[in-house]
């Protein structure tokens, strides 16, 4: 039975062998597919009417002119329109005219480029092959040929017009952003600047930003205010520079609970205590006060300050506590400043000299 199923099987196989197609043979095609190139290049019309050209030509000079125009406007708008902290409009009007004149130095010499480089420049396609770090001298005496045919082909040293338009463009353009620099540099000593504040013998601690003065009797166990010197808020010029170096919380503590080094014991009254806002880290504003543990906290960095303890650091990159205002009270019980802090408030490197 066996032999009878081997038999049956082998002539299945030698059926299906039969059957089955037989194999294709390989054609192997001796041509490739030739490289089409690049399309024909069509000329523009400034490759066929000179006139054109010379058109083309004038347009990218004017655009050149019009750069140096508009770098020079705004060096003149940076002087003539001067910004008056108390008048608002006159930010409007210099950030205007500034900026107008920024924006065509920018696009006057931006447009130029590229009008210059698709009317004037030769459009034809080019392939570079890869080739090693260091090419060949053949390569490299090529490459020269490339350079030189590129100066010829765009005109830089031909058309000496645009190209020295161009040139005063490119170095008309950064003097707005010299002008504006000078800016940031300080008009007065920066050091006696942030080494005093508004804070003086006798200068009234007022609520921000209203401007009330604060009674002693206002201050209950718990409650934190946000002080400004009384008069601040009627200056008319570097108001905001004066308030960042003078803004002050206002604290009350159990007297218990507050630990005074003795030298200090005449800073507070009556358990209220002042000390700076401004974070010792990078001035942030220290806004965050834990009544339960008087501890302030700087939403910035996270900088933890203890005020029981004369505002030390208990966390954060804060290097030092925040400086305390010695204070007191009037004859008409309104809180008062008895001097200035006796030391420079804010972050370090305010202190540092230049």
């Amino acid at each position: 039975m066996a032999e009878v199923q081997d038999g049956a099987v082998g002539s299945a196989v030698q059926k299906l062998d039969d059957q089955s197609p037989a194999p294709a043979t390989a054609v192997v095609r001796s041509d490739r597919v030739p490289n089409p190139g690049f399309p024909p290049e069509r000329p523009r019309v400034t490759d066929l009417d000179p006139k054109k050209a010379k058109a083309a030509e004038r347009t990218v000079t004017a655009l050149f002119f019009l750069s140096i125009i508009g770098s020079a406007f705004a060096v003149a708008a940076y002087v003539l329109f001067p910004i008056d902290e108390g008048a608002p409009s006159t930010i409007r009007l210099s950030n205007m005219f500034i900026g107008i004149g920024i924006t065509l130095g920018l696009l006057g010499i931006g447009i130029g480029a590229v009008h210059w480089s698709k009317a004037l420049m030769h459009g034809h396609e080019e392939v570079e092959m890869r080739h090693p770090t260091r090419g060949s001298d053949e390569s490299r005496e090529k490459a020269v040929q490339i350079f030189r045919q590129s100066n010829e082909e765009s005109g830089f040293t031909r058309r000496s017009l645009m190209r020295n338009t161009l040139i005063g463009a490119v170095v008309a353009t950064p003097i707005p952003a010299v002008a504006l620099f000078r800016e940031l540099a300080p008009h007065e000593d920066p050091i006696a600047l942030l080494r005093h504040t508004m804070w003086d013998t006798g200068v009234r601690l007022a609520r921000d930003p209203s401007g009330t003065p604060i009674l002693a009797s206002d201050v209950t166990i718990g409650s934190v205010f946000q002080v400004i010197p009384e008069g601040l808020a009627d200056l008319e010029s570097h108001r905001i520079e004066e308030k960042a170096k003078a803004a002050v919380l206002l604290m009350r503590l159990p007297i218990d609970e507050l630990n005074e080094r003795e030298d200090r014991r005449s800073w507070s009254y009556d358990g209220i205590v002042a000390y700076s806002k401004i974070c010792t880290h990078v001035g942030c504003p220290v806004a965050l006060y834990e009544q339960q543990t008087h501890h302030l906290l700087c939403p910035c960095h996270q900088s933890q300050f203890d005020v029981a303890n004369h505002c030390e650091v208990i966390f954060g990159p804060a290097a030092r506590p925040l400086p305390q205002l010695p204070i007191t009270v009037d004859d008409e019980g309104y809180l008062v400043a008895q001097r200035d802090f006796e030391e420079p408030v804010g972050p370090s490197f305010w202190e540092r000299e230049l």
